[in-house]
């Protein structure tokens, strides 16, 4: 019996030994045919699933309705400090991250215009487009307010376990359209106030003129656009900062809400 049974151990140690053989001559042969090192990969996904199972979510104290909340407040907070920033002088011409440049088709005309030696033309075109923006801007806050109202319960708890702007993102997504429709009687307003629009059919008559070609433009259109779009980056920066920084959730409720998802 003593025998039998040390008989069939040792058949089982061999088996093992043999299949362990075996598997490390696939997993050369695997690699040395793909490059793929089966180790490693199996490595990762032990620690992804890991990582997946002790993520520093806990969302179990808070209510769709608080999550919901606490999202709006946070982009309503972004709006006000980043229109803010923005609706002063340079508040987009000096910031790299909003600055309004021409528009695609026109860049040949700013070449242009530098290359005959109205510089100061070109420049000026380009300033009083952020001068209009950063006039404008400032009749931005109530129209974003409005549209942050747009973010639904349903969405909410979704978008707080998103990507650092995933709530930034969202509202741009849903709300790109009628904030362009709202917004943009304020920008052609601004325009005319600062001139902008008198200063760029001085410059395309000016390169028309001089090129023989006939180049328009809608710069209404397109500074409306660049205002909207610079005011979501600031957003976006605020909504990043605010779930990255638990300095910035300065009240309960983003405490609370950002708070339960741990970085």
């Amino acid at each position: 019996m003593k025998k039998t049974f040390l008989l069939a151990g040792t058949f089982f140690l061999l088996s093992i030994s043999v299949e362990a053989q075996i598997f490390d001559a696939l997993k050369n042969v695997v690699k040395d045919k793909t490059g793929v090192d089966v180790d490693k990969t199996l490595n990762t996904n032990q620690t992804s699933a890991s990582t997946t199972s002790t993520a520093n979510v806990d969302l179990s104290s808070l209510s769709s309705s608080q999550i919901s909340s606490g999202l709006k407040e946070a982009l309503n907070l972004g709006v006000k400090e980043g229109v803010q920033k923005l609706a002063v002088k340079d508040g987009f011409l000096k910031n790299e991250m909003v600055k309004i440049l021409l528009p695609e088709k026109l860049r040949t005309v700013d070449a242009k215009l530098r290359a005959l030696g109205l510089s100061s033309l070109a420049d000026k075109g380009v300033t009083l487009l952020n001068r209009a923006a950063e006039d404008a801007v400032t009749e931005a806050t109530p129209i974003f307010a409005n549209a942050i109202t747009s973010i639904t319960i349903t969405d909410a708890k979704n978008i707080l376990l998103g990507t650092d702007n995933a709530a930034t993102s969202y509202l741009q997504t849903k709300t790109q359209s009628q904030l362009f429709t709202a917004f943009q009687p304020k920008v052609k307003a601004s325009l005319g106030k600062v001139g902008a629009d008198v200063v760029w059919k001085q410059i395309i008559s000016k390169y028309n003129l001089l090129s023989g070609q006939s180049v328009t433009t809608d710069i209404n259109e397109y500074v409306t656009t660049e205002t909207i779009n610079g005011v979501f980056k600031m957003v976006a920066e605020k909504e990043s900062g605010i779930r990255n920084n638990s300095a910035l959730r300065t009240t309960s409720l983003l405490q609370k809400v950002f708070g339960a998802v741990k970085n």
